[in-house]
């Protein structure tokens, strides 16, 4: 399990890691969809926040800095300065580390078929059912690693993206961010869902 991993599991929400001590007075207002239009949308929530979308709303309000995202690195960082109007700032530490983008990979002689890495994939780059043989689809994963806490075996690990023997195009931010938008409409239709089944069986066991 990698030190970002071990971060992940130590708490279910993030906590914010880099709110400006202020704004500079020449700063420029951007709204959270400029923002958010820059950033990797890997959902890693490295950043503090639970998603890309709610750090670039953090970051228009003034609430959280511009150095909090480890995959988008120095470039994102850059970026972002020259359209909120902040100086750049080193990648703070307390979110991590810029490195190669990595990959989850899934030893499946191990996988057990338990299906606990599935739900937390924010991009359902993870195919399989229960009982049966896990894999990462390697071209649309988006190499956040939180699928590596749930696995009760540990026999998922990041690889970088280079080393894999087959050479997958890193999938752009915009193909992330639709993808994580259809996981989350998918988990609330099945919630809608299941809390309507749960009212018809209420009124049913009501009715004389």
């Amino acid at each position: 399990m990698t030190a970002q991993a071990q971060a992940n599991a130590s708490t279910d929400e993030r906590t914010p890691t880099g709110a400006p001590a202020h704004v500079p007075a020449n700063a420029t207002s951007a709204s959270a969809d400029a923002i958010d239009a820059l950033l990797p949308q890997t959902q890693c929530t490295r950043c503090g926040y639970n998603g890309c979308k709610p750090y670039a709303q953090a970051i228009a309000t003034g609430e959280a800095e511009i150095n909090q995202c480890p995959p988008g690195g120095a470039a994102t960082i850059n970026l972002l300065a020259n359209l909120v109007g902040r100086a750049p700032l080193p990648l703070n530490p307390a979110n991590g580390v810029e490195g190669p983008t990595l990959v989850a990979q899934i030893d499946e002689e191990r996988c057990i078929g338990c299906a606990k890495c599935l739900p937390p994939c924010p991009v359902d780059a993870i195919v399989g059912m229960r009982r049966q043989m896990h894999t990462v689809v390697a071209a649309l994963c988006t190499g956040c690693e939180l699928c590596i806490a749930p696995c009760p075996v540990d026999c998922i690990v990041m690889v970088p993206r280079a080393a894999l023997p087959i050479a997958y195009d890193e999938p752009s931010a915009t193909a992330n961010r639709e993808r994580f938008d259809a996981h989350n409409s998918r988990i609330e239709r099945r919630a809608r869902a299941a809390a309507d089944l749960l009212a018809e069986r209420k009124k049913a066991a009501l009715t004389p």
